[in-house]
């Protein structure tokens, strides 16, 4: 991983779009609806600059860039500059915006053509209300933890909220019906049981299926009968601990707990 991806909240945050042009407007259309302060700039400032938490620069190379550069450093903000990303602190990525759920695509630079292709891809296959089911979940929050303070357990609960009727209902904007599949989802007594779900994995991760690769995404715990290529592995949520060799006990504790084991056995 050449660069490390993270999402900067935007309530309350400064940004400033130095320049003119299609390249400056690319960047001041990215936080249209979003909670952001926006200022544009023909030019430098020092006092806007110096006040910004992100700085978006398209000037060609000259007095101004330098100056802007300067400027913006001289405060705390992190700085893009356009097509130069040997100046920037950052690079953009390509974005899925779905409100509360944002897909983002990076190449640390090196291809935006690829990015982009791949944005139009995510596009095509997330729900447009799928920011509608984030904010669904969240605004329950509070709720799934106080009636399952336990870990998994509320993992296994909200599993089945996203998999289940209350998810398909919020998709469909029907939200009468999702509240009344959300209560009856909470108030089911038995636990789900506990399942392993087996794999015959090669080293190369383009052999995986759709499903191989849901299930190693889903899975809350990763067993190992062998060495599995890293690359597999990345397909796996990084908090699913990984185990090898398991007693017997120690598997019948996961299962009867409700967790999904993802098994796999390693070929070629």
């Amino acid at each position: 991983m050449d660069s490390f991806p993270a999402f900067l909240p935007l309530a309350g945050r400064r940004v400033v779009v130095v320049g003119e042009g299609e390249g400056a407007d690319a960047k001041a259309r990215l936080f249209e609806g979003s909670p952001a302060s926006l200022t544009r700039l023909a030019g430098p400032e020092a006092a806007a600059l110096a006040a910004a938490d992100l700085v978006f620069i398209a000037l060609p190379e000259g007095p101004a860039l330098d100056a802007a550069l300067a400027q913006a450093r001289a405060g705390r903000a992190l700085v893009n500059v356009v097509d130069r990303p040997q100046l920037s602190d950052f690079t953009t990525p390509s974005i899925v915006d779905r409100g509360a759920v944002v897909a983002a695509i990076g190449t640390n630079g090196a291809a935006p053509m690829l990015a982009t292709r791949l944005r139009q891809q995510l596009e095509a296959v997330l729900p447009v209300r799928l920011g509608a089911l984030a904010d669904f979940v969240r605004a329950r929050q509070d709720e799934v933890r106080r009636r399952f303070p336990d870990l998994t357990a509320r993992r296994r609960i909200l599993r089945r909220v996203l998999e289940g009727e209350a998810a398909a209902c919020v998709l469909a904007a029907d939200m009468d019906g999702a509240d009344r599949a959300f209560a009856a989802t909470l108030a089911e007594d038995a636990p789900p049981a506990g399942q392993v779900w087996r794999l015959e994995v090669g080293p190369d991760p383009s052999t995986l299926t759709i499903g191989d690769a849901r299930r190693l995404g889903q899975a809350d715990r990763i067993l190992l009968d062998g060495d599995v290529a890293a690359e597999v592995l990345a397909f796996a949520r990084r908090d699913a601990p990984r185990v090898r060799d398991p007693s017997p006990e120690a598997l019948a504790t996961w299962l009867a707990d409700g967790e999904v084991i993802c098994r796999l056995t390693p070929t070629g």
